[in-house]
């Protein structure tokens, strides 16, 4: 790895952070993001209450991000990591799992007793947030209902 920064991200950030997102999704999960759309859910993430949303740069260059939101409960709170991204072209490098352990390093700070996501449910993401201490929870579950 090169050298590696890291910044609260900002909304002139943005519009960067939307490019790399469409790209990623885009050629690597076969998305179909507009950057009109991915603006949307950015800025929707950015812009929440209690938001935490951090850019990982290597040598100058947009290199990743996460965001997320602190969440009070009656006991703790928790960090709702809602969305994580590396660029597609810089990926299995390690910059992952730093961007990750960056994020939780400043969100533990912030006072979050936890990190909580939902993930897609293949082998790549289990071994990547396993790797990282994530467990799978038993006292939730995901629900969903679509309207037609």
């Amino acid at each position: 790895m090169s050298s590696l920064r890291y910044r609260v991200m900002t909304e002139p950030d943005i519009a960067g952070v939307v490019r790399l997102y469409v790209e990623y999704y885009n050629s690597r999960e076969d998305g179909c993001w507009t950057p009109e759309k991915a603006y949307r859910r950015i800025h929707q993430v950015w812009s929440t209450e209690d938001a935490f949303c951090l850019l990982q740069e290597e040598d100058g260059a947009l290199s990743g991000f996460a965001m997320g939101y602190l969440s009070q409960y009656d006991d703790l709170v928790a960090y709702d990591l809602v969305e994580i991204v590396i660029a597609a072209g810089r990926q299995g490098r390690g910059l992952g799992t730093a961007l990750l352990g960056e994020l939780e390093r400043r969100v533990r700070e912030a006072g979050a007793a936890m990190m909580q996501l939902q993930s897609v449910n293949d082998e790549m993401h289990a071994h990547f947030y396993g790797k990282m201490g994530f467990v799978r929870t038993t006292n939730l579950l995901p629900l969903n209902k679509f309207f037609e």
